[in-house]
């Protein structure tokens, strides 16, 4: 029996194609850094109907045929989470905004496909999956945690398993940089450095769908929706602040910052909408009060969201 592929020889890598669903003829991979993924191919099962004497059902045939998973990572600075963050977002990174050696990203209207492979190495087996866009985005911010992100795809289709790279492919080097972690940084609500947050998670979701037509077992389009994001804010509940601008529907802001020492990622929510809040208690220790928020339109920003890159 031969050894199974293991986890730990697992590598990751996108480029981004200049037509939907056809990977460059002489590709510049960008290696993903990652922790898991289920990025993979599924098809629907079409079952026939016929009715037979002896109870037994008809073939089953295997029917269309898309790409979905998703990728889980430490958010790190630089490589293909710039590009993964622009993608999602669907809008582009601005050089030199709002100051020179910052640049600005916030959510619009440009999609972009990319192939994404996935090389088992102690196998020697790359899986390539083409039309890829980044559907949805989370990230979770936790006390005395590293700071972790989960990128939604769908895709087009997969290429049959080979067994080398893409003649004429080349490789970009692994990014080195830290992990982001929850220890350095800040977070501010309503404009105000706040220290007493237990946990921060946003969500993003484009609202992508393969469109299917007669002829064709892949899709022929994909469609996308509204630029959504939503996420949580729990805080030890020590005033009643926060919890009345829930009660009075009160619009907020949240800001936070993250640094690897060197490199930085702020993130700025300018309309908050807080949309739940309970400060329900369990038992005899601290009460936390947990809140859902809606990220809503900065009114002469076109965008929900504001991210910048730069140093520190």
């Amino acid at each position: 029996m031969a050894d199974p592929a293991s986890g730990a020889r697992h590598s990751m890598a996108l480029v981004l194609e200049s037509e939907p669903g056809v990977t460059p003829a002489t590709p510049t991979f960008t290696p993903v850094r990652h922790n898991s993924t289920s990025l993979g191919l599924t098809k629907e099962a079409v079952e026939s109907g016929e009715l037979k004497a002896n109870r037994q059902k008809g073939r089953t045939r295997h029917g269309n045929r898309q790409v979905s998973g998703d990728i889980s990572s430490e958010l790190s600075f630089g490589g293909a989470f710039h590009q993964m963050l622009e993608a999602v977002l669907c809008g582009t990174w601005q050089t030199d905004t709002p100051v020179a050696g910052t640049d600005q990203l916030r959510a619009g209207v440009a999609r972009r496909t990319f192939t994404i492979e996935r090389l088992f190495a102690d196998l020697g087996i790359y899986l390539r999956y083409r039309g890829c866009e980044f559907n949805t985005w989370s990230l979770t911010v936790s006390p005395n945690a590293i700071v972790t992100t989960t990128f939604g795809v769908v895709g087009v289709d997969m290429n049959d398993p080979e067994q080398a790279a893409i003649t004429g492919a080349n490789y970009d080097p692994v990014t080195t940089t830290e992990a982001f972690d929850s220890f350095t940084g800040a977070i501010t609500e309503g404009g105000d450095e706040i220290g007493i947050v237990t946990e921060l998670s946003l969500s993003l979701e484009n609202g992508i769908n393969p469109l299917f037509a007669v002829g064709n077992k892949t899709a022929v389009s994909k469609s996308i929706g509204q630029s959504k994001m939503t996420g949580s804010l729990s805080v030890f509940f020590e005033s009643e602040a926060l919890y009345q601008k829930f009660l009075s529907e009160q619009a907020s802001s949240i800001g936070f910052a993250l640094s690897d020492g060197t490199n930085l990622y702020t993130v700025d929510l300018g309309n908050v909408n807080y949309t739940a809040g309970q400060p329900d208690v369990s038992g005899a220790g601290e009460v936390t009060l947990p809140l859902s928020f809606t990220a809503e339109e900065v009114v002469g920003e076109d965008s929900q969201i504001t991210m910048t890159r730069g140093a520190v």
